[in-house]
């Protein structure tokens, strides 16, 4: 079942009510960034208590420091102005149930939905699949504060990204709502290029 009439509801809903909106700056309010996480547990305006036009907020599959993450963090200073950015991994994220060589031979067996079940991620489709799978890496995550450092530590190291940009580190616990610092993480994203 298709949820494109109430998409389009609920749009119809939010347009009657807009108000003042479009006078928003395209510049965010509270002049910072946060990459997270895609996953519908996280709502990033609840928990950094964000209102429309406060933050520019980047996601993808484990908020990773994707190329085109850093794309975006770079124009959201150069053009918009940020002037901070948090990366924010969470608890029980699916990038931990799988890796590259699983996910290859998932997609060369089917196109169709994985399952996922205690033992992590299975292939239950038919063909045919693709290897094209094999020649992405899917960033995939084996420890969260890990992953945290390394995507501070690549944000920090490239050369697009000013020195000067603050780049905190934090994890979010899907059973309490809480953001915990990462602090090796922060400390490294505070620190000047060497």
């Amino acid at each position: 079942m298709s949820v494109f009439n109430e998409v389009l509801e609920a749009n119809h809903g939010y347009v009657q009510g807009f108000g003042d909106k479009s006078r928003l700056a395209m510049p965010p309010a509270r002049r910072f960034a946060i990459l997270t996480c895609m996953d519908a547990r996280l709502d990033p305006a609840k928990f950094a208590g964000l209102k429309e036009g406060d933050a520019h907020v980047i996601r993808n599959a484990g908020g990773r420091a994707s190329d085109d993450a850093i794309r975006s963090l770079v124009i959201s200073y150069k053009l918009l102005g940020t002037k901070e950015w948090f990366v924010i991994h969470h608890t029980n994220c699916g990038m931990e149930f799988f890796n590259n060589e699983v996910m290859s031979s998932m997609l060369s067996s089917s196109l169709e939905t994985a399952e996922l079940s205690a033992d992590g991620f299975r292939d239950v489709g038919r063909g045919p699949g693709s290897t094209e799978g094999k020649y992405i890496n899917w960033l995939t995550i084996t420890d969260q504060a890990v992953s945290v450092v390394e995507d501070v530590t690549r944000i920090k190291s490239h050369p697009l990204v000013p020195s000067w940009i603050p780049v905190y580190g934090f994890i979010y616990d899907v059973k309490s709502g809480g953001l915990v610092e990462v602090p090796d993480a922060s400390k490294i994203g505070r620190a000047p290029k060497g």
